[in-house]
């Protein structure tokens, strides 16, 4: 059955293209191929998303490059993706997928899908850019049934304090700019925390794995759950 995207009740209108950074998204594009090789990103997809089943909503989809990495048993993928361009480079790559892909505009803060429709959640470097990380986050445990899961793989604070104080200083001057709204110094771990996740495996790393340590190098791989007993909340 083809996804229709519905407004969720009590959301808010978003705009269709809520984000239009079209500079970036050419030059993200562009660079996002390379470092499925590269940086060794197409094996980060690849444990990512190993063991997930059933339906899955993919939030900030971008240009696609999760869906050839999804494995047999989902069942079907519905991904949300704000960016004019990158949306359109993300229905070439539905078109190209063995899984059953449908790609719709939204943001992360008002998905238009229903309540606890989704058996998992994808978060794919995603939350450094969203505009509100408690508002998107509630929105990933209200689509999400209870006990889902949430596959995450974010960049964001780390090093020590004068890489850390680094990150922050970009955060307010230069880089949100230059990187379509993406933040460096965001912790992805305590987030889905005081969104009300239940913390599973994770593990620190950095990307590329070898060479120099930039802003950009510390990321987080990890699981997290809704609780089965936790409502889905409102925002």
């Amino acid at each position: 059955m083809p996804f229709k995207p519905l407004r969720p009740a009590g959301s808010g209108k978003v705009p269709a293209d809520a984000v239009h950074h079209p500079v970036f998204a050419r030059s993200y594009a562009r660079l996002s191929v390379g470092a499925e090789t590269r940086m060794g990103m197409g094996r980060m997809r690849d444990r990512l998303l190993a063991g997930l089943s059933g339906r899955v909503i993919e939030v900030g989809a971008g240009n696609g490059l999760n869906f050839a990495h999804y494995p047999g048993t989902v069942s079907e993928v519905v991904a949300i993706e704000p960016e004019r361009l990158l949306r359109q480079l993300a229905v070439e790559a539905a078109l190209r997928c063995e899984v059953p892909v449908d790609v719709a505009p939204g943001a992360a803060e008002a998905l238009p899908v229903k309540s606890e429709a989704y058996d998992a959640a994808v978060l794919s470097l995603v939350l450094c850019s969203v505009r509100d990380v408690p508002k998107a986050l509630a929105e990933v445990r209200r689509v999400l049934r209870p006990g889902g899961t949430v596959r995450f793989f974010e960049h964001g604070s780390g090093g020590g304090p004068v890489m850390r104080s680094t990150q922050r200083g970009l955060d307010r001057t230069v880089w949100p700019r230059l990187a379509g709204g993406c933040h460096l110094s965001r912790d992805t771990v305590s987030a889905l925390r005081d969104a009300g996740f239940e913390l599973g495996p994770y593990r620190r790393l950095f990307m590329p794995e070898k060479g120099m340590r930039l802003p950009t190098s510390y990321c987080v791989l990890g699981t997290a759950y809704r609780p089965a007993d936790q409502g889905p909340g409102t925002n």
